[in-house]
């Protein structure tokens, strides 16, 4: 019996003595799927130094870990819609953790590590980009840039913000951000699909992450009128409430909150592992006016649009701002595309993290940012949009031809050109005759 204690002691302190021996563990493995990648995030006990690089025939990605061991169980991953065929591991002289991801076909590998945060111990990111995505995004650009001439599409990018690994702000009863913006977004997108003259971009239409930038960089290549970001607002006392409508302002935010709210919304891109972007050194002096122009003019039609949308969401919802407000969201720095942030509610305010999460609410939401949306551009159609042809078609107006008139008595008179008097006619000359019915274009 003595011998037998003694022996368990034994086992037990070598246990220990080479469990101490890792440096880290990887606990979890999790896969976030999206159209153009998939991303990796490893669990870590603790911070690690890793390698990474790729093999080929059969395509694998090798992960090196230093002194670190595998504790989840890689078996029970889904690996569902994304490259990945298995996910195996081993040890690398000694203490050395190896991972091989064994693909379907040949990705662009990318890895950075991420600190612990509010949700988070350290991590591990990889990021596998689909081969092709490239050209595709370049087929996307060409079919933008040549639209139909006369009767394009009013573009909306909708974005809701957060998810895959960045949950966002989390409320009462574990009640996540990005499942409740993204569930709006959605039915946001439905109701322009269903619009004439009108088409929507989801930035993201399932759970993954997109860094700030890149869904700019998104709505941009799908050539949006309109970039709308859809949140839902937290704060550390639970008795704040409402929706808010923000857009950019150059000079900072218009309160303390927006700063603070600012501040919280653009650190997510650490969480995206998305570096700093660094202005060209090119750039010459006209290059900066002709961008303050284009801000100026983005900003000013972000705040008409936003203007609309809060008047149609004081209808559904409690606002906390009596106003659209200003602040220095990153999401809505992009000079040429109007772009507008709906924080939808105080996800952190039971009572409202309840309505956030109905879809009835949801699609009250939804109903009166469309709405406010929709006036916007109906009083200002983009040239060359569907919507500018039929507002055309509807201010033109007709003139009988009377004695003594001429054609270019009647283009003055409407205030148009002569040419396009002719054009809107089918005339080949300035003859007319009286009694002739002249369609008068708007002016």
């Amino acid at each position: 019996m003595h011998r037998f204690f003694q022996t368990t002691v034994l086992l037990l302190m070598l246990a220990t003595v080479s469990s101490a021996g890792w440096s880290a563990s990887v606990k979890q493995v999790r896969v976030w799927p999206a159209p153009d990648h998939t991303r990796l995030v490893f669990d870590l006990s603790g911070k690690v130094s890793h390698k990474l690089f790729s093999l080929a025939n059969p395509e694998r990605i090798v992960i090196d870990i230093d002194n670190a061991q595998m504790k989840a169980a890689l078996a029970k991953i889904d690996l569902a819609k994304t490259p990945i065929n298995s996910i195996r591991s081993g040890k690398r002289g000694g203490k050395n953790l190896r991972i091989v991801l064994d693909l379907q076909s040949k990705t662009q590998p990318r890895s950075f590590d991420l600190p612990p945060n509010d949700q988070y111990g350290h991590r591990l990111v990889v990021d596998l980009v689909n081969a092709g995505s490239a050209k595709v995004q370049a087929k996307t650009v060409q079919a933008v840039t040549a639209p139909s001439a006369a009767k394009r599409d009013i573009v909306i990018a909708i974005d809701a913000g957060h998810g895959g690994d960045d949950p966002g702000a989390i409320g009462p009863g574990g009640v996540k951000e990005k499942v409740v913006v993204l569930a709006i977004a959605k039915q946001l997108a439905q109701l322009f699909e269903r619009e004439p003259g009108f088409k929507s971009v989801l930035i993201r239409d399932s759970d993954y992450y997109v860094g700030l930038r890149n869904r700019t960089r998104k709505a941009r290549k799908a050539g949006a009128d309109l970039f709308v970001s859809i949140h839902a607002d937290a704060f550390k006392n639970s008795k704040a409430r409402g929706a808010s409508v923000w857009t950019l302002s150059s000079r900072g935010a218009s309160s303390e909150m927006g700063r603070w709210l600012a501040g919280r919304e653009n650190s997510a891109d650490l969480i995206g592992g998305v570096g700093t972007l660094s202005k060209d050194s090119s750039n010459d002096l006209l290059e900066g006016v002709l961008l303050d122009m284009s801000m100026s003019s983005s900003i000013s039609h972000s705040r008409e649009a936003g203007n609309y949308i809060h008047k149609q969401m004081t209808g559904v919802a409690h606002m906390h701002k009596k106003s659209v407000q200003n602040a220095g969201f990153m999401v809505l720095k992009s000079p040429d595309i109007p772009s507008i942030l709906v924080e939808t509610g105080f996800i952190s305010n039971p009572k409202e993290a309840r309505l956030l999460q109905s879809r009835k609410h949801q699609q009250k939401l939804a109903r009166s940012i469309f709405k406010g949306i929709k006036t916007h551009f109906t009083r200002k159609p983009p040239p060359a949009t569907y919507l500018a042809s039929q507002q055309q078609t509807e201010r033109q107006s007709s003139y009988r031809v009377a004695r003594g008139d001429t054609l270019s008595m009647i283009a003055s008179r409407n205030q148009i050109p002569i040419k396009r008097l002719r054009e809107a006619n089918g005339l080949v000359s300035d003859m007319i005759r009286i009694g002739q019915v002249l369609q008068i274009p708007a002016s």
